[in-house]
């Protein structure tokens, strides 16, 4: 996992919670790069569900909730740091319609190694759009809180539905129906 990931999550808990629980949580998950992260940096992932995990057991808020807001946050992060992908777009869906070939195409650019998830469009429309989001590290929790951060982003929270349907079991594939009301 890029290490801009891991940088910006212990910049959501700096921010959110506090600098001392950004060091409680990385003492409590004891990781073998010992919290020291840098963005071009190439991690693994399993370090960062021991990071979620010790945020999940300081502040007893739940696992799903905590990776939802991360989501969250993450878009006004990548707002700032990369709004030329979100400015060219006029709305949540036309964004997450060119997740896979756009934005992953010029993220696989800057970083060459990256493992990214997957956004299969099913069907586009200006009303509608139905995405299949694929991934085995079974993030669909971030990406709906990405797509959550959109929506508000765009003005568009009362005006368009997310529903969401687990594919499998494992919650590797989920399928995204975004539709304006």
């Amino acid at each position: 996992m890029k290490g801009v990931v891991f940088t910006e999550f212990l910049g959501l808990v700096e921010q959110k919670f506090s600098a001392d629980m950004v060091d409680d949580i990385i003492d409590d998950a004891d990781l073998p790069h010992g919290g020291a992260y840098t963005a071009v940096g190439t991690y693994p992932f399993p370090e960062m569900v021991a990071l979620i995990v010790a945020l999940s057991k300081r502040t007893g808020l739940d696992v799903p909730v905590l990776i939802h807001a991360f989501g969250q946050y993450l878009f006004g992060r990548f707002f700032v740091l990369y709004p030329a992908f979100i400015t060219a777009c006029s709305s949540t869906i036309e964004l997450v319609s060119h997740i896979e070939q756009v934005i992953h195409t010029e993220v696989r650019k800057l970083y060459p190694d990256a493992e990214l998830p997957s956004f299969e469009v099913e069907s586009h429309t200006a009303q509608r759009l139905s995405v299949v989001y694929r991934s085995p590290r079974c993030l669909a929790d971030l990406a709906v809180g990405l797509i959550d951060g959109a929506i508000a982003h765009y003005g568009e929270q009362g005006h368009l539905h997310l529903q969401r349907e687990a594919l499998d079991a494992e919650g590797t594939a989920v399928r995204f129906i975004l539709e304006k009301t």
